[in-house]
C-alpha cells in the first residue's frame, strides 16, 4: 500500500512539474476584418516578413502548388482568390497559421507550412488573415464570409 501511494504521489508530482514547463498562450485574436485598416496595414508587414517569402509578394504561391515537389512537399497554395484560401472558415485560418496545417491536413499529406503559434501574437495572426481578405474581390470575401458564419 505505501508502494502505491509513493508511486502515486511521484506520478502527481512529474505530471504538476510538466504542467509548469507547459505555456500555454491564450489565443483570442480579433475578428480578421478586412475593413479595418489598422489590422490590414499590420497584416501587410507581417505577411511580407512570415509569409512572401513561400505564399508570394502578391499572394500568388509557388509555380505548380497542387504537384509534389522531388522531396515529396507540396508548395505554398496562393492566398489569392485563385487558391483555396477562401473555402475555408475565419476560424480554421487563423488556426492554420497558429498551429501549422498538421492538425488539419489528410493523413500523408506533406506541406512545410509551420506553426507561427510561438512567432506571432494572436493579433498578428488575425491581421495577416484580414490583409488577405483584403485583397480579394467582394463576391469572394462574401463566399468566405457565409462560409465562416455557417461554421460558428
Amino acid at each position: 500500500m505505501r508502494y502505491k501511494r509513493a508511486l502515486v504521489a511521484a506520478g502527481v508530482a512529474l505530471a504538476a512539474a510538466v504542467a509548469a514547463l507547459v505555456v500555454v498562450r491564450p489565443f483570442d485574436p480579433p475578428a480578421p476584418d478586412p475593413g479595418d485598416a489598422a489590422l490590414v496595414a499590420l497584416g501587410r508587414d507581417v505577411y511580407a516578413a512570415h509569409c512572401a517569402s513561400c505564399h508570394g509578394t502578391a499572394l500568388e504561391g509557388q509555380p505548380n502548388w497542387r504537384e509534389r515537389k522531388p522531396d515529396g512537399m507540396l508548395p505554398a497554395p496562393p492566398h489569392d482568390p485563385s487558391g483555396h484560401t477562401w473555402h475555408h472558415a475565419d476560424a480554421q485560418l487563423l488556426a492554420m497559421v497558429r498551429d501549422g496545417l498538421a492538425p488539419f491536413a489528410p493523413p500523408g499529406y506533406r506541406g512545410e507550412m509551420p506553426a507561427f503559434a510561438d512567432v506571432l501574437s494572436a493579433r498578428e495572426i488575425a491581421a495577416v488573415v484580414a490583409f488577405i481578405k483584403s485583397t480579394w474581390p467582394a463576391d469572394v470575401r462574401e463566399r468566405q464570409a457565409r462560409i465562416s458564419a455557417q461554421q460558428r
